[in-house]
C-alpha cells in the first residue's frame, strides 16, 4: 500500500517546496549571489551523482534518488536562468509595436541559452542512464521538459491568467513577452494531449507494472505530471498560485514601515520662528462623523451666527440713533 500512497506525497512535497525554495534563493539580495552559485553547484554535483548510483538499481529507495536527482538538476537550471545568468543572446524585452508571430525571432532570442541548457541537462541524464535498468530520471525529465514547453507556448499565444508575479526581477523583461488574452486552440490541445499521457501512465501503473519499483517510480512521474496539468489550468482560472508560493517571493516579505524612515519635513524646518505649519489635510481622509452629531452641530452653529447677527443689528442700531444708556442717579450732585 505504501508503494501506491507515499510516492503521490512525496512527488506533491518536492514540487510545491522546490518551486518556492528556488524563488526565494533567487529573491535574496545581491550579497547572496556567492550563496546561491554554491548551492546551484552543490546541486548538481549531487544530481549527477545521485544518477549514476541509481542508474543500475531497481529496488523502491533508487526510484526516489533518480526521481530527487533530476528535481535537483532541474532546480539548478532554474536558479541558473531565474538569475539572469543563463537567459538568451537578446535579453530584452519585447521591442515596442511588434506584435503576433513576429515576437517569436526576439522571444527566442530572449531564452536560447537557457532553452540550450535544458538540452545539455536531458543529454547528460540520457549518457548516464542509457542501457540502464532504471530509467525513473529520464521520466521524470521529459514530463518536466514537455510539460514546461507546452507552458511556454501557452503563454506567448496568449491565456487569461499568465501569473506573471512569481517571476523574479532579473527576468521581468519576459513578461513583455506573455499575453493576456482568451485562449485559443492551442491551449485545450496541449491539456487534452496531457491528460491523456496522464491516463496512460496511470494505466501502466495498474496493469503493467509488476513490481514495487515500477509502481513507485510510474507513480512519481504521473504525479509530477498531473500537477504540471494543475499548473496549465491556473493560466485559465484565477487560481491562487501566488498563495502556493507567496512564502518564496521575495517581494512577498513585509515592506519596512516606511513613517519610521521618513525624513522631517522641509516646510517645518524652514518654517520662521512662531509661524505655526499646519498639515494638509486631504477631505477624503478626514475621519467621518455620524450624520446625527454632523447635524447637531450644525443647528448649534446656525443658533450661534444667527444671535451674533442679533446683537451686532442691535448695537448698530443704538449708535444709530445715539441712544445710550441714563446715567445713574444722583444725590447732592454726587453719584450714588
Amino acid at each position: 500500500m505504501a508503494s501506491y500512497t507515499v510516492p503521490p506525497v512525496y512527488a506533491a512535497f518536492i514540487w510545491w517546496f522546490s518551486t518556492g525554495a528556488v524563488l526565494l534563493l533567487v529573491g535574496c539580495a545581491r550579497r547572496f549571489v556567492p550563496l546561491r552559485v554554491t548551492i546551484a553547484v552543490f546541486m548538481v554535483a549531487a544530481s549527477l551523482c545521485g544518477l549514476t548510483f541509481s542508474a543500475a538499481e531497481t529496488s523502491i529507495g533508487s526510484a526516489y534518488i533518480a526521481f530527487t536527482s533530476t528535481i535537483l538538476l532541474w532546480g539548478a537550471q532554474e536558479i541558473v536562468f531565474l538569475s539572469g545568468w543563463v537567459t538568451g543572446p537578446r535579453a530584452k524585452p519585447c521591442p515596442a509595436g511588434v506584435t503576433g508571430w513576429t515576437r517569436l525571432g526576439p522571444a527566442i532570442g530572449a531564452i536560447l541559452y537557457h532553452e540550450l541548457t535544458l538540452l545539455a541537462c536531458g543529454a547528460a541524464i540520457v549518457t548516464l542512464t542509457w542501457g540502464n535498468v532504471n530509467q525513473v530520471a529520464l521520466w521524470t525529465f521529459a514530463a518536466l521538459w514537455g510539460l514546461r514547453q507546452s507552458a511556454k507556448i501557452n503563454l506567448f499565444l496568449g491565456v487569461p491568467v499568465t501569473n506573471d508575479e512569481l517571476m523574479p526581477q532579473p527576468v521581468q523583461f519576459l513578461k513583455t513577452f506573455f499575453v493576456r488574452k482568451p485562449v485559443g486552440a492551442f491551449f485545450p490541445m496541449s491539456v487534452t494531449l496531457a491528460t491523456a499521457v496522464l491516463v496512460i501512465l496511470i494505466q501502466r501503473i495498474v496493469e503493467v507494472a509488476a513490481t514495487p519499483f515500477d509502481v513507485v517510480g510510474l507513480t512519481l512521474v504521473s504525479t509530477l505530471f498531473a500537477l504540471g496539468v494543475v499548473e496549465h489550468w491556473f493560466m485559465l482560472l484565477p487560481l491562487p498560485a501566488i498563495t502556493l508560493w507567496g512564502w518564496g517571493m521575495h517581494s512577498g516579505f513585509p515592506p519596512e514601515d516606511a513613517t519610521m524612515k521618513q525624513e522631517p519635513d522641509a516646510t517645518a524646518t524652514n518654517a520662521p520662528p512662531n509661524l505655526v505649519v499646519l498639515a494638509s489635510v486631504r477631505p477624503d481622509l478626514t475621519p467621518s462623523r455620524p450624520a446625527h452629531a454632523t447635524c447637531a452641530r450644525q443647528r448649534l452653529e446656525d443658533q450661534f451666527r444667527q444671535s451674533f447677527r442679533e446683537q451686532h443689528a442691535r448695537e448698530d442700531l443704538t449708535t444709530g440713533l445715539g441712544i445710550g444708556e441714563a446715567p445713574a442717579a444722583t444725590i447732592n450732585g454726587r453719584t450714588s
